[in-house]
């Protein structure tokens, strides 16, 4: 499988590569700085390009069969547009058949009010208001403008390690948080770019 990947230095991006890498599949990392990225067995092409440049992106998922947005910022407290940027490039550039797998997070669109008491009052609107408005923005776009989709919706992200064990739920009635690590979000994209299981669909990951 081609293999395409957004945000691919660090986080879940990071983890999709190494693990879609060691599963035997193609994959292309599109990167703002070659030097982050670190050498990994299988192949692997590193690509240096923007997600917010319209033409970086429409070279860089040309011919891919999946197509991973993993894009993160630690910029929190600054206006945020970088994610709906992206959207509006990829959907821009994605044929029909293309599948695009994009990670956002518990709090965007109808998962709004999942993250129990002190991430939905304190958290949310003080320290991620500006990201989480951007995030709405790119749900909003791929599910408009983008044929098959994927939004990946995890939980309190942990540097732990793969398990394989998690659960992918779109009925959010009685969630009130949960942790997921980044290995294992990693493990549901590629399971997902595989076999589509949550065509579609905005699954919630957590334990």
């Amino acid at each position: 499988m081609k293999m395409a990947v957004i945000g691919a230095t660090r986080g879940i991006g990071l983890a999709l590569v190494r693990t879609a890498l060691a599963d035997g599949h193609d994959v292309s990392a599109l990167v703002r700085d070659a030097s982050k990225m670190p050498p990994l067995p299988g192949n692997l092409r590193v690509v240096v390009g923007n997600a917010e440049n319209a033409r970086d992106v429409r070279d860089f998922v040309e011919g891919q069969e999946v197509v991973c947005d993993c894009l993160g910022t630690g910029k929190v407290t600054q206006k945020i547009t970088m994610f709906s940027r992206s959207a509006e490039n990829l959907a821009a550039a994605l044929k029909p058949e293309q599948l695009l797998i994009a990670v956002t997070g518990i709090g965007t669109g109808d998962s709004k009010g999942s993250g129990g008491f002190l991430y939905d009052k304190l958290f949310m609107p003080i320290v991620l208001k500006r990201m989480y408005a951007d995030k709405d923005v790119q749900e909003q776009i791929i599910k408009s403008r983008i044929a098959r989709w994927i939004i990946v919706r995890p939980g309190f992200l942990t540097n732990g390690p793969h398990t394989g064990k998690y659960r992918a739920l779109v009925d959010l009635r009685g969630i009130k948080g949960g942790k997921i690590s980044r290995e294992d979000v990693a493990d549901f994209m590629l399971r997902e770019a595989k076999s589509p299981g949550f065509l579609n669909q905005t699954p919630l990951l957590i334990y």
